[in-house]
This record gives structure tokens, sequence and C-alpha cells, in this order.
């Protein structure tokens, strides 16, 4: 059975992919909401995805051979990716209740909303527990994600309570003010659509505004 936030999260993003159909734009570039939904069935259920996802902005070939993959799940149509996302992830580590917290909620708040805000549809309010469960993820991710920033500090601030992670010892230093589902957005890429502000030092800043974020 699905984790309260991260099966939510894919209900609702599945709702949404059936709702704007299969050539409707993501904020992933390049990608429709069926490349999306191929990316996650392939994530989710073949290993093989694995070295390109992580590693295919660096080795080409990775990156290929996961859009050969992809396109081969296409193949199934788009109604039958979207039910495949519906049912859940496999048996597998992604069923484990601590690994699905740290990196399924994340991956699925970030997919829904690059499905959300490429149709016109502005941050969610209405979700305290969603922003809660991500202000951890933050905290336990902060390394993974900033692990190619280099030479500054980073603090995040949640801008609804004032609580602080220092994500990234060092100085100068770089404050990331915002909500904890925009900064996740912001520290997945999302640069142009998270709405975060971005504190200090204006040496630390530019450093930071040309940084690569994610995995």
């Amino acid at each position: 059975m699905d984790a309260p936030l991260d099966g939510r999260e894919r209900d609702e993003l599945c709702d949404l992919f059936l709702e704007l159909g299969p050539a409707a734009p993501t904020l992933c570039e390049g990608w429709s909401t069926t490349d999306l939904a191929a990316h996650l069935v392939v994530r989710e259920r073949d290993l093989r995805s694995a070295p390109g996802i992580l590693l295919g902005d660096r080795f080409p070939a990775l990156e290929r051979y996961t859009t050969e993959l992809m396109d081969r799940a296409e193949e199934q149509g788009y109604e039958h990716l979207v039910a495949r996302i519906r049912s859940g992830p496999p048996p597998g580590p992604f069923r484990l209740r601590r690994l699905r917290t740290v990196v399924n909620l994340n991956e699925f708040y970030v997919h829904h909303e690059d499905v959300r805000r490429a149709n016109g549809r502005g941050p969610r309010t209405d979700r305290p527990d969603l922003q809660d469960a991500l202000w951890t993820v933050l905290g336990k991710s902060a390394r993974m994600q900033l692990h190619r920033v280099k030479g500054i500090g980073v603090d995040y601030i949640r801008s609804d309570s004032g609580e602080r992670i220092n994500a990234r010892k060092g100085e100068p230093l770089v404050r990331l003010v915002g909500l904890p589902g925009e900064l996740a957005l912001l520290l997945s890429g999302r640069r142009e659509v998270a709405q975060v502000e971005v504190q200090g030092d204006a040496e630390a800043v530019a450093v930071f505004a040309t940084a690569k974020l994610g995995i």
C-alpha cells in the first residue's frame, strides 16, 4: 500500500496525466506528458534505466540507452503507462518506507509540479502536511542535492516558519528562502519556476546561480 503522501502525489499526478492527455507540455525540456510517464515507469520498473538517469548528463551513451527504454515503454500506450504508475512501486527498494519517503515523495512532488506549472497552475497552498514532509526530505537529501555546488555554504530557510537547515557548510554563505516545496523545485533544477529568494554575499549568489543542482 502506498504511504499517504507519496501515494497521494502519485495518484494526483496520474489524474492530471489523464486530464491533460498524452501531448501536454511539462517543465522537463523536450518532454511531453507521455515522455514523463514513460520515465516514471522505467525508473521504477527497469533497473537498466538507472545509469542513464543518474549519469546521463556526463555519459551520453547511457542517456541514449535510457531513452531507448522509454521509447519502448511508450509503445504500450499512454493510458497503460499511467495505470502502471498508479499501481504503485513494484516489489523492490522503492517499496521500502524510508527510501520512498526520501526519494519517491520528492520525485513525485517535483514531477507533479512539472506538469502542473507547465500547464498554467500555480503553487499549492493547501498542503501543510506535504510541506512538512518535504522539509524533512530536504534535510536528509541536502548532501545529494548539493554535491556539485562548490566553494560556498548553503542554508535553507523555511519562509513560513523561519526554520533553518545548514545544508552545506562553508563561506561565503547563500541563504535560500522559500516554502519547502519551492525549495525542492529549485534544488531539482527548476530555477525558472521555483519561488525562492536567494540571499547572501554577491559573490556567493553568483556562484550558486551557475551551479548544477540535483543528482
